[in-house]
């Protein structure tokens, strides 16, 4: 299990989170939602072991992250972030071999991941000539790759995985987060869309300033009243089965 246990971390005076808790278990889908600057980002951050709390611990299979080395770290979970900057003319099958354990089998490691981000026609593409969406679905199939050869179940952590996509790409990266979850992955996602929130997630944790305001499945957490309480809006809860879905009530009205 991959696990936060009462993180607390200041920066410029503020403390940005507060003896937040999070879990997440190998075969589920962990979804972290909060307004802006509620802390998903920075407890995000400290999970991928990209910073150190300053107060508590994350832990991999009860080991510290702090104990682990980068090269264990990385065969263990795959992170990918909001965005990534790559300085040279790579190809798209470069951009997705970065970082993977080399081998024979590396070729189709690349080719079955860019397959499942509906890239494959793409790997020999310049990635500077794509699109915003097609270098995050690159991205995806990097880690993807580096998931692929980890030690026990895998972990990977998708931070706002599906901000710059169209709602097909969207729907693809939902339907591969669940395949992944089937397969036995742990994933992690922090994601601003309440209603990919709803359809994806096992386990849903809201933050709000620095604090875990609300965990448990997307029924119990996106209800009117904790919406309310963590947004400061007002929404229509309906459903359509088997996941809630909102509606502000300024456009309901529209």
């Amino acid at each position: 299990m991959y696990c936060a246990h009462d993180i607390g971390f200041s920066a410029g005076g503020r403390h940005l989170l507060e003896a937040a808790s999070v879990a997440v278990r190998p075969g589920t889908v962990t979804v972290l939602i909060g307004p802006n600057g509620a802390g998903k980002s920075t407890l995000f951050k400290l999970m991928a072991g990209e910073r150190r709390p300053q107060r508590g611990q994350v832990t991999l299979d009860g080991i510290d992250l702090a104990g682990l080395r980068p090269a264990q770290l990385a065969r263990l979970r795959a992170v990918l972030p909001q965005s990534v900057h790559v300085a040279f003319p790579f190809t798209v099958a470069e951009v997705v071999g970065i970082g993977a354990a080399r081998g024979r089998d590396l070729p189709a490691r690349i080719g079955r991941a860019l397959a499942r981000v509906e890239l494959g026609a793409l790997a020999s593409q310049n990635y500077e000539l794509l699109s915003g969406g097609e270098k995050q679905r690159v991205q995806l199939a990097r880690a993807l790759v580096q998931l692929e050869a980890s030690e026990g179940p895998g972990y990977l952590l998708l931070d706002e995985p599906t901000a710059s996509l169209d709602l097909a790409q969207q729907l693809l990266v939902l339907r591969l987060m669940r395949d992944l979850a089937a397969e036995g992955a742990g994933i992690l996602a922090v994601l601003h869309d309440l209603n990919l929130a709803a359809m994806v997630a096992d386990e849903i944790v809201a933050l709000k300033q620095g604090r875990v305001a609300v965990r448990g499945t997307p029924e119990q957490v996106l209800t009117q009243a904790c919406i309310a309480d963590l947004y400061g809006v007002d929404v229509r809860v309906g459903w359509a089965p088997p996941t809630p879905f909102l509606l502000p009530q300024a456009a309901s009205r529209a």
